[in-house]
């Protein structure tokens, strides 16, 4: 007998409708729903281990997958079956895990894994703005502690009207996509990309997002109380705790703590002096203390560290490097950096580094996207990379990340925003991090902004990156500007903002505590504004408008159409005839069908051979038009007449008859080999059913 599931229904404001449902599926989870918006269909399960593990933090996994099968499609490749995760999934986990994890208590330290996966697909609705919904609705059905419910909803903006959740059509026309994460009071969590809008704007689109997710968070308490989900949490073993301990540890190194904070040292002066503090701790201890404790004293001793640091902040407005809250470190750029790129720059602020550079290639080299809910291509994208010795690390090599992967794709939205439309270009920047301390990310925006200039690509203005951190301690907080790796570590708060001077381009940001007002986050955008436009100055300093052309070396791009029925016929039988033109002219050629018509891209750096690929396929496409006049040459004298060539490859006889008017008895007496001529075309002749044409009729009857 089917078990009766028990649901909760949410209307969203346009009619449409969200369904939470539990108690059918995936019964041995700890905690299971099945969402429902249309034909899409989520499944969300969560299981934590009852024994902790011995890490000294959340072991938290989130696992989103899309079946192919959801859409009644094969995975591609030569398995037919979902492997490793696609970039799309990637992201789609992150969003998850970052409004997730500050939600849990900081003691509970036990394996936990939400998994989440697309089993029905719509094309109508977007799975990803559904998933933050599913993974809480399935923790808050389990015994897990979690101080949620949460959701998440995606907000987009057409014609000035917001969307909650809107399909794939509607956000191709939207000036806003932004994913929102909040608990019932606050934003935990935002992400998204804008056509240049302003901090109020991007405010008002928060706003609306968490006045619809606290209707989310109302069906879920009512799907809990409805299944009879008791409100105690199951208790679990918190981490060892020796209050004396601690205090006797924060009395020998918080001073001494603060003083070294207070120095304005670079990284690793500060790292060395923290570190021999902290040795000089562990040295006062006995071994036997040392073998039961030691793991608590290195706990403490942080505990003090990131205590006085964080009261300096507040206390004096001073920061680990000496710079006041809305200080901005030293910057310098260098653009062209890399002879050999087809653009390239430096950009250093502080002691973080980032070297991009710019490849222009054809649609050939585009991106393709091939998931069960999206099958694309893009013509633009950015790859961030993060070697361990950018932070003077040796640590193995495992390939891309997913930090990699997060901060490339937040990159690429900032920049894709001034992209020119009509570029012709398949463009791939990518980031090379050489020096990290904080905001490798934004620094990948302002060297990918101004590698794109000295490429020549037409980029409507320059793009500028800032994270913004967060100090609290009850009413009293600051907004840094511009903040350290240790100041995100040890603060409360990593708001990345980018735009030009007009307006947003991008956003990313993370609450480490319960949530954020929005006094403060209104503030945060508010002073990113002002970092922001600072940072411009810098970059439109270095350049400030795109070269006029592409480098000497670089691929020079021209595209030109062709009507459909000549694909085939510059193709060639086999590939023969461009295979032959691309070795020709040194070239790369690659055709397309679009709307009924072939389009040609010509890449090559010698703009000569170029003209000869072009020239080529013009002959080859070449068909003359009925009564139109043309120069031809003459190629061959016979007893009919003579041949004439229009362009190289298309000839046609001249038939002795239409010569002159008068008998013509020796065709040399009124044309020779080599002659130019005037011809006029008089379309395909119905009795031979070849091309004919005239020479006489453009003369005077006698």
């Amino acid at each position: 007998m089917s078990p009766k599931p028990l649901s909760q229904t949410i209307k969203l404001s346009d009619g449409r409708e969200i369904t939470i449902e539990t108690g059918k599926l995936a019964k041995q989870a700890h905690g299971s729903v099945v969402i429902k918006m249309g034909n899409c269909m989520l499944l969300s399960t969560v299981v934590s281990n009852y024994g902790a593990s011995s890490l000294d933090f959340l072991p938290l996994t989130v696992d989103y997958r899309e079946k192919f099968a959801s859409a009644g499609r094969f995975p591609g490749g030569f398995f037919k079956r979902e492997a490793r995760p696609s970039n799309e999934e990637i992201l789609t986990m992150r969003i998850v895990d970052r409004v997730l994890r500050p939600l849990f208590p900081k003691d509970y330290h036990s394996e936990t894994q939400v998994m989440i996966q697309l089993m029905s697909h719509d094309e109508d609705v977007m799975p990803d703005a559904l998933v933050g919904l599913a993974a809480s609705a399935a923790i808050s059905l389990s015994d897990i502690p979690f101080d949620g419910p949460i959701s998440e909803v995606r907000v987009a903006r057409i014609d000035s009207n917001f969307i909650i959740n809107p399909s794939k059509s509607q956000l191709e026309e939207s000036d806003i996509d932004i994913m929102v994460g909040a608990s019932q009071d606050s934003v935990v969590m935002v992400e998204g990309e804008f056509d240049e809008i302003s901090e109020e704007e991007m405010t008002d689109a928060i706003k609306f997002a968490h006045e619809e997710i606290k209707r989310q968070i109302d069906a879920q308490k009512k799907l809990v109380k409805q299944a009879g989900i008791s409100p105690e949490k199951r208790e679990y073993d918190g981490a060892e705790e020796d209050q004396e301990l601690e205090s006797e540890i924060s009395e020998k190194v918080y001073q001494k703590s603060y003083d070294i904070a207070k120095k304005g040292l670079s990284k690793n002066e500060r790292s060395e002096l923290f570190g021999s503090l902290k040795d000089e701790l562990i040295d006062s201890y006995d071994e036997d203390t040392l073998e039961e404790k030691k793991d608590l004293i290195i706990k403490y001793f942080n505990k003090a560290q990131k205590k006085a640091v964080r009261d300096l902040v507040l206390n004096e407005g001073i920061r680990l490097d000496g710079r006041e809250t809305e200080s901005i470190r030293d910057i310098w750029t260098e653009v062209g950096y890399l002879p050999s790129t087809h653009g390239s720059a430096v950009f250093t602020r502080g002691e973080t580094q980032s070297l991009a550079s710019v490849t222009l290639g054809t649609s050939r080299e585009v991106n393709v996207i091939d998931m069960p809910t999206d099958q694309s291509e893009e013509t633009f994208y950015l790859h961030y990379n993060f070697p361990p010795f950018s932070t003077g690390e040796a640590r193995p090599l495992r390939g891309t990340s997913r930090r990699e992967v997060g901060h490339g794709n937040l990159a690429q939205r900032a920049l894709k925003k001034v992209m020119p439309e009509d570029c012709p270009y398949t463009v791939r920047i990518v980031s090379e991090i050489l020096e990290s301390n904080g905001s490798s990310s934004m620094a990948s925006v302002c060297a990918g902004s101004i590698a794109l200039m000295d490429a020549g690509i037409k980029i409507k203005s320059n793009v500028s990156g800032i994270a913004m951190g967060l100090i609290s301690e009850g009413d009293k907080y600051a907004v840094l500007s511009d903040i350290l790796g240790d100041e995100d570590h040890l603060g409360d708060m990593d708001f990345k903002v980018t735009g030009t001077k007009e307006g947003i381009t991008a956003c990313q940001m993370d609450i480490k505590i319960k949530g954020l007002k929005y006094e403060i986050l209104i503030e945060a955008l508010n002073q990113a504004k002002k970092g922001r436009l600072e940072i411009l100055e810098k970059l439109d300093d270095s350049i400030n408008k795109p070269n006029e052309t592409v480098k000497p070396h670089a691929p020079k791009m021209i595209t030109m159409e062709i009507a459909k029925d000549f694909i085939g016929l510059v193709i060639g039988p086999g590939g023969k005839n461009i295979q032959e033109l691309q070795k020709e002219s040194e070239t790369t050629i690659v055709i397309n069908e679009k709307d009924e018509v072939g389009v040609i891209e010509i890449l090559g750096v010698d703009q000569e051979k170029i003209d000869y690929a072009i020239g080529k396929i013009r002959n080859l496409i070449f068909e003359p038009v009925i009564d139109e006049v043309y120069k031809v040459n003459v190629v061959k004298i016979l007893d009919l007449g003579a041949v004439v060539e229009f362009v190289p490859g298309k000839e046609a006889l001249l038939h002795v008859s239409e010569i002159a008017w008068e008998r013509v008895d020796k065709v040399t007496d009124y044309i020779n080999l080599g002659d130019q001529i005037e011809v006029k075309y008089l379309g395909i002749d119905k009795r031979t059913r070849k091309q004919k044409i005239s020479r006489k009729v453009l003369l005077e009857k006698k």
